[in-house]
């Protein structure tokens, strides 16, 4: 099992901004099909700020206690601060994190992202981003980069993506393009049977 900081403990213990906003003005999933993690952040902006920020979560205490920090760190920011939370500021903030668990502060900042996409693209009149992946789930996995879901080291590529810090083989889904596990049975983007 790995090490936690004091801090990651206490917010995976007694997590901050947990639920749902009912009138998000912008909302953004985010997930890794090796572990199962699954976040997805909310967001309230009033004159430029995020007013609210609220988040849910399937997956391990690492995942539980960052997309707290997250929803912290981003309460109050401006939009154009809020964007520049990396998962380092969130590791650091957490006191860090085991190198097997880092992959879950890519996961925060990468949701609190979309959620901000979400709001920015609203704002230029386009489709809320969950109602585009429900009519589009073909282009769900599109915005996949060639790394590794679980530590996100880059992938080597060839006849299928290979991770060599964790050892193994991964391929995509064919009906949304996540990478997945080699020996996924049902991709966790999608949930297509593999």
């Amino acid at each position: 099992m790995p090490a936690y900081s004091e801090k990651v403990m206490e917010y995976f213990m007694n997590p901050r901004n947990v639920g749902e906003i009912e009138d998000a003005d912008g909302v953004g999933e985010e997930g890794n099909p090796v572990c199962g993690d699954m976040m997805t952040f909310y967001i309230k902006v009033d004159e430029g700020r995020l007013s609210d920020v609220k988040f849910k979560t399937f997956g391990c205490g690492a995942a539980i206690a960052v997309s707290s920090m997250v929803s912290e760190m981003a309460k109050g920011k401006t939009i154009e601060e809020a964007k520049e939370i990396t998962p380092q500021m969130v590791a650091d903030e957490l006191g860090g994190l085991p190198k097997q668990k880092f992959h879950c502060s890519n996961l925060g900042a990468q949701a609190l992202s979309r959620a901000i996409a979400d709001y920015e693209g609203r704002q230029r009149g386009e489709k809320p981003a969950m109602e585009q992946k429900e009519s589009h789930p073909a282009e769900i996995g599109d915005h996949e980069s060639c790394s590794c879901p679980n530590c996100g080291d880059d992938l080597e590529t060839g006849e299928a993506p290979y991770c060599k810090p964790c050892q193994i083989e991964l391929h995509t889904c064919p009906d949304c393009g996540k990478v997945v596990a080699r020996d996924a049975k049902e991709c966790p983007g999608c949930g297509a049977k593999l």
